[in-house]
């Protein structure tokens, strides 16, 4: 998605939006005329008028509701592609230097048992058959799990358990970003070392900051969400942890 498409994306919600109340307003419009011609329909009129007001009540009043579920849609699809497009990933291209190791690739099986890696903060190996859903975690699961999530494409953001709620709350908002069938898990982990601020990690590659930058961890994001060894579709994944 170039910065074009998002433009036009961001037009069409724009254009739905007024639809969708214009045509709110002209079921209200109706409703009213509506309204009207029933009331205007009285005992004192002659039959045929009577019929005639009611078939245009009628008429009013279908127009109205078929207005109403038009605007309902508009308005539906409008808000659907504005949360869309507040966690588009192309957000995130902020071109920032970035330096990133590329990590020793210790493979891929899956293992049910007990699992220890070379690495501290590992970013590669036999891990769990389970991966986790994406989002903001209070506490670390396991690294089996987590390596699980590099091997689909996810981007994981350790930070330390005593973080400052600031950093907290820019993580969370982190984690919400998407990519096809990966995703963001921001973690607490007791292993960052103790001069850095965040590690970030996607599959075989490590990024430490001694300083959380957005325009950094937006970055690594961008170039290294959903390029794992194992790509799942977003219709089946819906968020992580399917497997």
């Amino acid at each position: 998605m170039d910065t074009t498409t998002m433009q036009n994306g961001s037009n069409l919600t724009a254009i739905l939006l007024y639809i969708g109340a214009a045509l709110f307003i002209l079921a209200v419009i109706g409703y009213v005329l509506a309204a009207k011609t029933n009331k205007a329909n009285t005992s004192k009129l002659k039959k045929s008028e009577k019929q005639a007001l009611h078939k245009k009540h009628k008429t009013w009043m279908l127009l109205s509701h078929a207005l109403i579920i038009l605007a309902v849609c508009s308005l539906g699809t409008s808000l659907i592609q504005t949360s869309s497009n507040k966690y588009s990933v192309e957000k995130l291209n902020y071109n920032a230097p970035i330096e990133v190791t590329t990590d020793k690739d210790y493979g891929r099986n899956h293992d049910e048992g007990m699992l220890t890696y070379e690495m501290k903060i590992p970013t590669s190996g036999t891990h769990s058959p389970h991966d986790l859903k994406f989002g903001f975690y209070k506490e670390r699961p396991t690294y089996a799990m987590l390596v699980h999530n590099l091997e689909h494409g996810d981007i994981i953001i350790y930070y330390h358990p005593d973080a400052p709620q600031e950093l907290k709350d820019r993580l969370d908002y982190l984690s919400h970003f998407k990519q096809a069938g990966a995703g963001v898990l921001a973690v607490p982990n007791p292993d960052v070392p103790s001069d850095k601020e965040v590690v970030v990690t996607a599959w075989t590659k490590t990024m430490q900051l001694p300083k959380f930058d957005e325009a950094s961890v937006g970055t690594f994001i961008y170039q290294y969400i959903d390029k794992g060894p194992e790509k799942i579709p977003p219709e089946v994944r819906r968020g992580g942890g399917t497997m």
